[in-house]
């Protein structure tokens, strides 16, 4: 049956995914040879709410060329799939639903039945980007899907993946037992909708229109002294008696629970007040707190006033300085982002804060029970609270005033000036953070939650890479790795959620902790009658999904598959994710079984779009992976991932390169139907090596490098090198010059001669199909059947091929490439030379030893037809009007001059030469103006160099034209 006269990928991609998935082809161990060591990926495990992103198709299309590459080398792979539970993720999405169809909300249900409202959830919708990864062609062995929720109690009866939520518990109680987690009072990121801490990575820091107000923070005791300031010359500009020390803030309701004003050591203006005290400009005037002023070298003294406000319960500069200085740490808010109503009345707790200021001792937990909220601001959202805290300080006449002058026009029209004292209040923009999916602004907060206590297992994480056990790569990635383990904070690893694992700790009425697997175990610890209740938080996902190399294994148990395929081979993720989840993942698996994760880490970037923005729904610039396997088919969009992953490089996105590489399937589709109809069937008898035509002998070669050069490139996770080899082969080496080789061969009187080429030319399209298989796997599986129906198996498992330089003919090799590069010559002068397409041309040897002589000889009929050349002269010395042609052992040349008109063409570059250094002089000079490069975007100044460079390589062409014309005349 005759082949389809093109591929079409919407039909086809599902038919033949079903096919695969039909024979098991994915299964781990498939296509397995005796001997073969192990090859194991995890899957970075996408949200259980997400679909699939273009970040998610590029990191999946890396990882599935690596794993489809082993496995066709005989590897025993296994590319581990699952899901990621998703606290916040999930559990926001459940309440939208309950909401969006009126039924009883999360508080209303209670725990018990949200949860199995929630795994309801996941069991109709979680799998969305399981199936879309599949589209991508994905080769997962599926039927091990795990789920880092899997075996929780209230999980469906039905729930694949093993039991992770045994393993979670396990580690948990082992490093609580050996002290590597403990609970504690820190400072997180919260986030008042949500109402739970969040880890960094869940907070967008977005620049705002803010404002900086300055408030005078009166000395006590009448206490003066002699505020100066200086320029750099060391000149005196101001010199002033003062009575107060200045600050300037942008949260205004946190000053009520200051704790201390800072200044550096160095600061010779505040030199004389240090060790005294000031007097918080805020609250009823008979309760005002007073607290020291003292030295750290956290402030900038050129910043603002120098003197810096600390409150260490609500900003993490300040919590650092307050635990240098042993400075108490007041928490002002609810767990909404409300002012505090709880406690006793302002006055009563004023008068213990006081206390404390003078010297009695305190515990964080009483600290943290005072609430110094007046009572006219209790309950007040915070953002009210601040308004009402700028009026008051104003109203008291402790804002700091600046003199303004303004112009006003009175009722007729008449502009006047008028100069007015205003409080000192700057309009600046500045950077806020946000929760990523509340989108409301996060608050620092001073709360009790749980911790590992990272720097008793950040040792042999950081051991690991730095004596080459395990490589992160690219470069950049290791020394990133090493800044943050090196200067690692505590861990926290508790979530104020219902989703997730609850943690395995429970308290009696005094407080104490009982650790225990099962509520049964921690009763036992406690005694009999003693009454217990269970810690309500949920351990963050990154604590469980630091668990996923063993705990998608089946460990605690020893399994096989455990024994087999960990440690993993690499692990192919983002760099964004470098410290939350790769380091975690290094120290979690050193800490529970002492053995590294994975051998190698490969690093990405984040995809952005044509011209480097980072994609963004605001911005409209967002692109669906799925519109574009729609539209392009899914190997196009693969491809392309592969060609812009280059090690450390930006990850720009082109549609238009897209469409190039759906181009290069119909290239790779139109040389394999050119074989069809010329007879040219698949062998499993065919020798390469036993070859005689020079033209058969010369492809092999070629075939052979270009195998040589993809498995060195892929070893190197240089996908961008694999992909952009195999197009060069394949569209060029065979689709463009050995096709046309061939013809000639394919229409010879001597069968032998037609015999050997259909073979060689069956055997070469077999070789870019396996080749390009881990790339392209669809239209290649496709070819592999309509080619020939007697295959032994699915292309998927199709052996490898080992071959390599013993098929590299050095004489063919030569005398090929000879030919080749005479024939790129004369194209590429008669395109400079815009010598008409259709028109044949004569071309005069004018010295040529005797390879190239025989070279020529050989294969003369091709070079006259391809070169488009009329007919070949000898002569001594060039003709008049004619542009030389270099080769290996000889010298060409193509008279043109009766052919073009010198003068015309001469004109024409010349006019385009003048338009490019009109269109670089203004691109350099943008590109040379400091303020242009520091102020544009990043991607518009990248934009700028890229299209001067483009424009450069352009003038380098007509300059090279130009000579050309010169020597005509």
């Amino acid at each position: 049956m005759a082949m389809e006269k093109t591929f079409d990928a919407g039909a086809a991609e599902a038919r033949i995914y079903e096919t695969w998935e039909e024979a098991k082809a994915f299964a781990a161990g498939a296509n397995a040879k005796p001997g073969q060591p192990a090859f194991s990926i995890m899957i970075p495990p996408p949200n259980v709410t997400g679909v699939l992103h273009m970040g998610h198709a590029f990191n999946n299309t890396l990882q599935d060329i690596l794993i489809r590459w082993k496995r066709m080398q005989g590897y025993d792979t296994l590319w581990q799939p699952g899901t990621d539970h998703a606290g916040i993720a999930t559990q926001m999405v459940v309440e939208r639903e309950l909401a969006k169809h009126q039924q009883p909300s999360r508080a209303e249900l209670g725990r018990e039945a949200f949860l199995e409202k929630v795994w309801e959830w996941k069991d109709q919708s979680g799998g969305t980007i399981i199936n879309q990864l599949k589209r991508l062609g994905a080769s997962c062995d599926w039927d091990r899907t795990a789920f880092t929720m899997s075996g929780a109690p209230g999980a469906p009866a039905d729930e694949a993946g093993g039991n992770f939520h045994d393993a979670v518990i396990k580690v948990f109680v082992e490093m609580y037992n050996k002290r590597l987690i403990y609970r504690g009072k820190r400072l997180v990121n919260w986030d008042p909708h949500f109402e739970t801490a969040i880890s960094d990575l869940e907070v967008e820091n977005i620049e705002v229109a803010g404002h900086m107000w300055h408030f005078k923070y009166p000395l006590a005791d009448g206490v003066t002294y002699t505020y100066v300031e200086k320029d750099e010359d060391g000149n005196v500009v101001l010199e002033e008696e003062r009575d107060y020390i200045s600050i300037a803030t942008t949260r205004p309701e946190t000053m009520l629970g200051d704790g201390a004003v800072a200044v550096h050591p160095d600061d010779e203006r505040y030199a004389p007040i240090v060790g005294k005290l000031c007097e918080i400009p805020v609250g009823p005037k008979e309760h005002r707190r007073l607290i020291p002023i003292i030295t750290d070298e956290y402030p900038d003294p050129d910043f603002g006033s120098g003197a810096v406000k600390i409150t260490g319960a609500h900003d993490f500069n300040d919590y650092q300085v307050a635990k240098r200085g042993g400075i108490p740490m007041y928490r002002l808010m609810d767990t909404k982002g409300a002012m505090r109503a709880d406690g006793a009345p302002y006055a009563e707790e004023a008068a213990k804060a006081q206390a404390h200021a003078k010297g009695a001792e305190f515990t964080e937990n009483e600290v943290d029970a005072i609430n110094l909220v007046p009572d006219d601001l209790r309950g007040l959202d915070r953002f009210e609270a601040r308004k009402k805290v700028v009026e008051q300080i104003t109203s008291e006449g402790l804002a700091v005033m600046v003199t303004e002058t303004k112009t006003v026009k009175d009722e007729e029209g008449n502009a006047s000036e008028i100069t007015e004292t205003v409080p000192m209040v700057e309009n600046k923009p500045i950077m806020q953070p946000f929760g990523d999916r509340s989108k409301v602004v996060i608050e620092p907060m001073l709360t009790d939650q749980w911790f590992v206590d990272t720097d008793k297992i950040v040792g042999p994480a950081l051991d690991a890479v730095k004596d080459g056990t395990v490589r992160i790569m690219p470069e950049s990635g290791e020394k990133t790795y090493y800044h943050w383990l090196e200067n690692i904070e505590p861990w926290c690893i508790s979530r104020q959620l219902w989703w997730g694992h609850q943690i395995p700790v429970w308290f009696d009425a005094e407080g104490n902790q009982y650790c225990a697997a099962t509520e049964a175990e921690a009763q036992a610890q406690a005694g009999a009658g003693v009454a217990l209740t269970r810690d309500p938080d949920v351990l963050d996902t990154w604590f469980s999904s630091g668990l996923w190399p063993i705990g998608t294994l089946g460990w605690p148990e020893q399994t096989d598959a455990l024994a087999k395929y960990f440690p993993t081979s690499v692990l192919v993720t983002g760099q964004d994710i470098l410290f939350f989840w790769v380091a975690r993942m290094m120290m979690m698996q050193l800490a529970v079984v002492d053995q590294i994760p994975f051998h190698d880490v490969y690093l990405h970037g984040l995809v952005r779009d044509a011209k480097g923005k980072k994609m963004s729904k605001s911005t409209g610039n967002v692109i669906d992976p799925l519109e574009l396997i729609e539209e392009f088919g899914a190997d196009a969009l693969r491809f392309t991932n592969a060609a812009m992953a280059s090690m450390g490089g930006a990850l720009k996105l082109d549609t238009q390169r897209i469409a190039g590489y759906r181009n290069f399937g119909t290239k790779l589709w139109n040389a394999a139907r050119f074989a069809e109809m010329n007879e040219c069937v698949p062998s499993a008898a065919f020798d390469p090596a036993s070859v005689q035509q020079t033209v058969n002998k010369w492809i092999i070669g070629e075939t052979a490098k270009a195998r040589i050069a993809t498995d060195e490139a892929l070893a190197g996770y240089r996908f961008n090198d694999a992909a952009t080899g195999l197009y060069a082969y394949v569209w060029n080496v065979v689709c463009d010059w050995y096709v046309e080789f061939a013809k000639p061969l394919l229409n010879s009187e001597d069968a032998a001669v037609v015999a050997e080429t259909r073979a060689t030319m069956a055997w070469v399209i077999d070789q870019c199909l396996i080749l390009l298989h881990p790339i392209m796997p669809f239209i290649t599986e496709e070819l592999w059947g309509a080619i020939s129906q007697e295959r032994a198996s699915l292309l998927v498992h199709a052996d490898w091929p080992t071959y390599g330089a013993e098929l590299v003919d050095a004489e063919a090799d030569r005398e090929m490439n000879w030919v080749v590069g005479l024939i790129e010559s004369i194209r590429s002068t008669r395109a400079e030379m815009h010598v008409p397409a259709g028109a044949k041309i004569p071309m005069v040897q004018l010295e040529l030893d005797e390879a190239g002589k025989g070279a020529w000889e050989r294969n003369a009929a091709l070079i006259l037809k391809l070169g488009r050349i009329e007919a070949l002269s000898e002569a001594t010395e060039a003709p008049k009007g004619a542009v030389t042609i270099a080769v290996a052992g000889g010298t060409f040349c193509l008279p043109l001059a009766d052919i073009i008109d010198v003068a015309e063409e001469k004109a024409r570059l010349e006019k385009t030469l003048g338009k490019l250094a009109k269109d670089m002089g203004g691109l350099r000079g943008r590109l040379n103006n400091p303020k242009f490069v520091a102020s544009a975007p990043e991607e518009v100044v990248e934009e700028n160099r890229a299209l001067l460079a483009e424009k450069e390589g352009e003038e380098a062409k007509l300059r090279a034209a130009l000579a050309r014309l010169a020597e005509i005349g």
